[in-house]
């Protein structure tokens, strides 16, 4: 089987305030924005997208718990490779997130910092050296 791309969506409280902090910290407005959703390009084939949780609640229904019962628990990760994670650490750190470890070498060869969103959710802003395979 042939992937044509992957969309990684986040559920989040506030839709406007989280589009503003992504828009901060990946340096670039979203592909596009409307109410229910947010949508990042982060690489070709490659976007996160940023849905309220009421929204996923109204699509699916009562087969799912309401998403805001769970915020703050971490879940996943989004394992962000960056050309300079120490600016964009900067800018997460400015516009609301978390810091939960700083940027630093890690054990899988990495250079990564770990933070958190405004909706709990974790972000790992890392640097990989080319010739490297790593976790992320």
């Amino acid at each position: 089987m042939r992937y044509k791309g992957c969309e990684f969506i986040l559920y989040c409280a506030d839709q406007e305030k989280s589009r503003l902090f992504y828009e901060m910290i990946l340096g670039r407005p979203p592909l596009f924005h409307v109410p229910g959703m947010t949508q990042f390009e982060l690489a070709p084939g490659a976007r996160l997208g940023l849905m309220p949780e009421k929204s996923i609640k109204t699509l699916l229904g009562e087969e799912v718990c309401n998403p805001s019962r769970g915020a703050g628990i971490p879940r996943c990760e989004v394992y962000l490779l960056l050309e300079d994670p120490g600016a964009v650490l900067k800018r997460a750190l400015s516009v609301g997130g978390r810091l939960l470890s700083p940027l630093k070498e890690r054990d899988w060869g990495d250079r990564a910092a770990y933070v958190m969103d405004l909706d709990g959710h974790v972000l790992a802003l890392a640097q990989r050296e080319e010739n490297q395979g790593g976790e992320g």
